[in-house]
């Protein structure tokens, strides 16, 4: 820390988003349904439900849904419904993590970006099961409290209006598309 009569530097500590992830996957599943299936006629998920949890450099996206496929059976005269609740464990890594986070105020959160669905389902070759393809993809983040240094001016406080600053934006660029730009110039 700089002690000098112009410029002093302070450590403050807030919280901040100090890791983030994204993951796509593509997982299958097989459901065997109590009769042999002909074909299938429909499969669709619902009753997504999930949570997340720290797991060491990455964060766990832990959830269940429920996989309901219409078939039909006994060479295509009858149709029923099978219906299975589908556990699962999903690893998101962080791309991004700040190593100097204070690791007992961790809160994680998890955001479905691309629910879980269905995308191919088809008789397997012994012809007992429904094989289904599920995709779906989850952003993650890790909030902590963290430090940040800031430069403090004792001097001149109002030296800087009449001064530009440009500001560069990171990756979060289209977390501010929806911002009123011509509204926030009316207030100024």
């Amino acid at each position: 820390m700089s002690l000098s009569h112009k410029h002093q530097c302070r450590e403050i500590i807030t919280k901040a988003i100090c890791g983030k992830g994204r993951k796509f996957s593509t997982v299958t599943h097989t459901v065997t349904p109590p009769n042999n299936p002909t074909s299938i006629l429909g499969a669709w998920i619902i009753n997504h439900q999930y949570e997340a949890v720290a797991a060491g450099d990455g964060i766990e996206v832990i959830g269940t849904y429920d996989v309901n496929i219409w078939y039909s059976y006994d060479k295509n005269s009858q149709t029923d419904v099978a219906k299975e609740t589908v556990s699962y464990v999903e690893r998101v890594p962080l791309s991004y993590l700040d190593p100097k986070h204070r690791a007992s105020t961790v809160e994680v959160s998890a955001e479905a970006t691309q629910e879980p669905s269905c995308v191919e389902a088809s008789v397997s070759s012994n012809g007992k099961s429904v094989i289904l393809r599920v995709e779906r993809e989850y952003a993650v983040e890790l909030v902590a409290e963290t430090k940040v240094v800031v430069k403090v001016c004792t001097d001149h406080h109002g030296d800087y209006e009449d001064k530009e600053f440009e500001y560069a934006l990171g990756d979060d660029v289209d977390d501010y598309e929806d911002l009123d730009y011509e509204g926030l110039e009316d207030e100024l």
